[in-house]
């Protein structure tokens, strides 16, 4: 079920979209994991790039931010390579992974503040970010505490504290709800609403369709490394002809399976 926009002749006209793919592929070995994918997202859009397990989604973020070199093809933000320019691009993206690695002996003040200073923010300003960023995700009363003793998601708030201190006009958040409670979970929805209202671009990969819902102005989904849909969320339902999102999913990847005849008795 193929429905992907036109890029046109004139794709390399400026400006360039806000991230972008051409030709996107990566091979470990015979296997490909992202096949020839194309991406063009528009500065200000929250974009969810969804599909199973194994679809290639955390591969294609991680080619695109310089985590991970492309076989073939090329990724960018706005008018920078992330290959061929990738200082300009880590300045302008804040990263959330899914699987995150944090400076443990730091307690979660001292990591945004190390952050900020990375990023080139004067002390005055990375205290300033720093203390509204602990306010806001709730973690005042755990600034002075080692990660290591963080509850997971209490590392997931701090991580994504330290991917927005330095307020990057795009930002790729990989699973950013997974193992979070309720009360973070719509703390960190919150922020993130925030950021697409000042016009941040967010890339945000998630299986939680009713947020998917909720959040994405426009969703590409994934099936075998290949990027086969592209709509909103109302579109989506409209082309599979479903009306709860998360049935239109499980149908644009042709995932229709019935497992309930698994404890029927013969």
């Amino acid at each position: 079920m193929d429905h992907l926009p036109d890029w046109g002749d004139d794709w390399d006209a400026s400006p360039r979209p806000a991230v972008w793919a051409r030709g996107l592929t990566r091979r470990f070995g015979k296997y490909v994991a992202v096949d020839n994918l194309n991406l063009s997202v528009q500065p200000g859009e929250f974009y969810g790039l969804l599909g199973q397990n194994g679809a290639g989604k955390t591969t294609t973020i991680r080619m695109i931010v310089g985590l991970l070199r492309p076989t073939e093809g090329t990724a960018g933000i706005g008018e920078f390579d992330t290959w061929k320019q990738p200082t300009e691009v880590k300045a302008r993206i804040g990263v959330l992974p899914e699987e995150f690695n944090l400076y443990e002996r730091l307690t979660g003040a001292e990591l945004l503040d190390f952050t900020g200073a990375m990023h080139g923010l004067s002390r005055e300003e990375t205290v300033s970010r720093r203390d509204e960023l602990l306010d806001m995700l709730d973690l005042t009363d755990a600034a002075t505490k080692l990660i290591g003793d963080y509850s997971r998601g209490m590392r997931k708030k701090i991580a994504l504290g330290a991917a927005i201190i330095h307020r990057p006009p795009v930002l790729f958040l990989d699973e950013p709800f997974e193992g979070v409670d309720a009360v973070s979970a719509r703390i960190i929805r919150n922020l993130l609403r925030e950021a697409a209202a000042q016009g941040t671009t967010i890339i945000f990969s998630s299986h939680e369709m009713h947020l998917v819902e909720k959040l994405c102005t426009r969703i590409g989904i994934m099936v075998g490394g290949r990027l086969v849909i592209e709509e909103t969320p109302e579109g989506l339902c409209k082309l599979t002809g479903k009306d709860d999102i998360e049935d239109a999913f499980i149908a644009a990847v042709g995932g229709e399976v019935d497992g309930a005849s698994w404890y029927a008795t013969s």
